[in-house]
């Protein structure tokens, strides 16, 4: 599955309450990091959408100004990590994942095109 992903520059709250009103739905999967959102999810027209307040960050780590990403979701992490060994930039880092609160292996990277992609097992 395709997952867009939304950062938001310290008003993710904001945005999911407009986003909950406006299409009837609801947040849910919060985790949180220094009192800001470092994951939600919800549901839009049948589409899960990932939220966050990580737009400084993504800014940051990964040198683009970023206000959405494209996350793809695996079963397995082996499958996730072949992936990451086919698409990653020449001399890429080494696969930057971690396990989080909502994912046995998640992170993101830049590939060759400049496209900021986030890998997660779900």
């Amino acid at each position: 599955m395709l997952i867009p992903h939304l950062h938001f520059d310290g008003n993710c709250a904001d945005a999911i309450a407009l986003y909950e009103k406006v299409f009837h739905t609801k947040a849910k999967n919060f985790d949180y990091r220094d009192g800001q959102i470092s994951h939600a999810e919800m549901r839009i027209h049948g589409q899960t959408i990932f939220l966050n307040d990580g737009k400084a960050f993504f800014s940051g780590a990964f040198g683009i100004d970023c206000a959405a990403h494209l996350v793809l979701t695996f079963n397995k992490p082996e499958e996730l990590l072949a992936c990451y060994e086919v698409l990653k930039a020449d001399g890429g880092a080494p696969a930057p994942f971690h396990e989080a609160p909502y994912s046995k292996l998640t992170g993101n990277f830049v590939d060759a095109f400049g496209v900021l992609w986030g890998f997660i097992v779900l």
